[in-house]
């Protein structure tokens, strides 16, 4: 094994056309499509909806045992 570093010239054409091989090109892939409300949005929307569904029926009990109250006395 050789322990000096070998060293090489680089070498440009002073005529004509200097080619690549490996060219990059444009791939294409599928769009991706991103849900506009997120999942823990939605969940904590859902957990809104649901806590204000429990108030409006705890709201209707209360008014018809009022109801229920004035209607026995």
């Amino acid at each position: 094994m050789q322990d000096e570093k070998t060293s090489f010239k680089e070498v440009l054409p002073k005529q004509g056309l200097l080619y690549r091989e490996d060219q990059m090109s444009v791939v294409l892939c599928k769009p991706k499509v991103l849900p506009l409300k997120s999942v823990t949005l939605e969940k904590l929307e859902k957990m809104q909806k649901d806590a204000q569904e429990k108030v409006r029926q705890q709201e209707m009990e209360e008014q018809s045992n009022q109801t229920a109250l004035t209607n026995a006395q």
